[in-house]
């Protein structure tokens, strides 16, 4: 069940939004003493690899989110290049949730590293001062928790939080006045309005409408003309700041889906068929981790060409039999040409429910002959851990472990960090976060004394001495605070 605020005009700076700071790299950074204050690039290493998070330092060399990984290497080539850490950035990512769930029970997470609060409901802020006083608050205590700094932004609307947050980054504090909405927007361009992208902003642009203040201008008519009836009537809304969205806390889960991009096409079709299998017992290790269910299996294959394919199938009842849902994607795998190659393969689930149901589909011979498949997929190797789920890495499995960025121990010099690896050997790092920078070792990849390690927690300390994490480095301990009243 989804709880939100349903106060729909506020007339006070209470929706609050939080956008931690290069949220991958800057996690990064602080486990890692040797990259603080350097140029860091995370995400897929590969041909085809794309940035997921540049720290502000390789920002200053063009590289952005997004940003294919070969343009990033030659715009910044001597950053460090990581492979992402999920499991790493999620508890982090906990963290902080519960620090926003300290201050209101109306938190809507957007990602690992972005969320909304209103503070109203929390009891936590009525005005501007208190509004401000809760953002000054919480930014002190991520720092104190994690070591991480956030940017937040302060607002009577969600859109208005959303683009305080953007002029405060980083490391910042910004709030819109109730009133000054209208003059603030003005001047800004549209593609600042949620809705508006790349096309819709050449569309406005070439009928000259550049800012948000000449959108407004130009009339809610001649938007519906030009964008539609509901685009038209939505930026016109919102360009005169009228955003009454609520904050909406667990929000509903609508599907569970994996991908994989791979480095070079797949041709093979037996190759293609095994990925799918492969993905789809991930999709279900996923559905079952979230207690849910779905009815429907949703297949996407991106072709050699980018054209993009997408088929579904709906089953009798909800299920999270694994075998169901590699039979299902399966058939429905039967009914697409990979011919040319295949670059992307997801498996998905939506239909979702918190129950299952015995599915009449599976038969005792077919579950069989689809753990035999699943099995040889498992035997072409080890796989690598991304912010959404593993994927295949396509190389050797004895350089497979040993991933940039990712954590290792040694038998006789502790923890480190893989700086790199190839030809046979693996470059460590052995530093961890609350030592000097450390020392750089290279081993073979088969030293039996090298193996891959779980990563370190951030352990950061209040002002008493107290370490900022409870004893299993779950949840913020921070201090009691005192109530705020009217």
């Amino acid at each position: 069940m989804a709880w939100c605020s349903i106060k729909d005009v506020r007339n006070a700076p209470t929706v609050l939004h939080l956008d931690m700071d290069a949220f991958f790299a800057q996690a990064e950074q602080a486990s890692k003493p040797s990259l603080r204050g350097k140029a860091v690039v995370v995400g897929g290493l590969g041909p085809r690899g794309v940035v997921a998070t540049a720290s502000y330092e390789a920002r200053v060399f063009g590289v952005h989110s997004a940003m294919p990984m070969a343009q990033a290497r030659r715009l910044a080539p001597n950053a460090a290049y990581l492979v992402p850490r999920g499991a790493f950035y999620r508890r982090i990512s906990d963290q902080v949730m519960a620090l926003l769930r300290a201050l209101s029970p109306l938190v809507e997470p957007l990602s690992l590293d972005e969320a909304f609060v209103d503070l109203e409901a929390g009891g936590a802020a009525w005005d501007s001062e208190s509004a401000r006083l809760a953002g000054v608050r919480l930014r002190a205590d991520i720092r104190a928790v994690t070591g991480l700094t956030g940017s937040v932004g302060l607002a009577a609307s969600k859109m208005l939080a959303k683009i305080a947050s953007e002029q405060a980054k980083p490391d910042g504090l910004v709030l819109i006045e109730p009133g000054t909405e209208r003059s603030l927007l003005a001047p800004m361009s549209v593609r600042t309005l949620p809705g508006v992208g790349p096309a819709t902003g050449d569309h406005l642009r070439r009928a000259g409408i550049a800012t948000v203040g000449e959108m407004v201008e130009a009339g809610e008519g001649e938007l519906v003309r030009m964008l539609g009836k509901a685009h038209g009537h939505a930026l016109y809304a919102m360009a005169l700041a009228r955003d009454d969205r609520p904050v909406v806390a667990e929000r509903e889960t609508k599907s569970v889906s994996v991908e994989d991009t791979y480095d070079v096409d797949i041709h093979d079709r037996v190759r293609v068929e095994l990925e799918v299998q492969r993905l789809a017992d991930r999709c279900v290790r996923r559905l079952r981790g979230a207690g849910l269910s779905g009815r429907t299996i949703v297949l996407k294959v991106r072709r050699y060409d980018f054209s993009t394919l997408t088929r579904s199938e709906t089953l009798r009842g909800p299920t999270d039999d694994p075998a169901v849902v590699r039979e299902a994607a399966a058939r429905l795998l039967d009914a697409v040409d990979t011919t040319g190659g295949v670059r992307l393969l997801g498996v998905g689930v939506s239909g979702l429910a918190d129950f299952t149901q015995e599915d009449l589909f599976a038969q005792a011979a077919e579950v069989r002959a689809a753990e035999v498949r699943v099995a040889d997929v498992r035997a072409e190797g080890p796989e690598e851990e991304t912010p959404e789920g593993p994927a295949v890495a396509g190389v050797a499995p004895a350089e497979h472990r040993w991933r940039p960025g990712h954590d290792v121990r040694h038998a006789e010099l502790g923890h480190g960090w893989v700086q790199g690896s190839g030809l046979g050997r693996v470059t460590v790092r052995f530093e961890t976060p609350e030592s000097e920078v450390g020392r750089v070792r290279t081993f073979r990849t088969d030293d039996p004394d090298l193996a891959p390690a779980e990563p370190l927690p951030l352990v950061r300390r209040r002002p008493d001495g107290a370490p900022a994490v409870d004893a299993a480095g779950q949840g913020p301990a921070v201090g009691p605070r005192q109530g705020s009243g009217r």
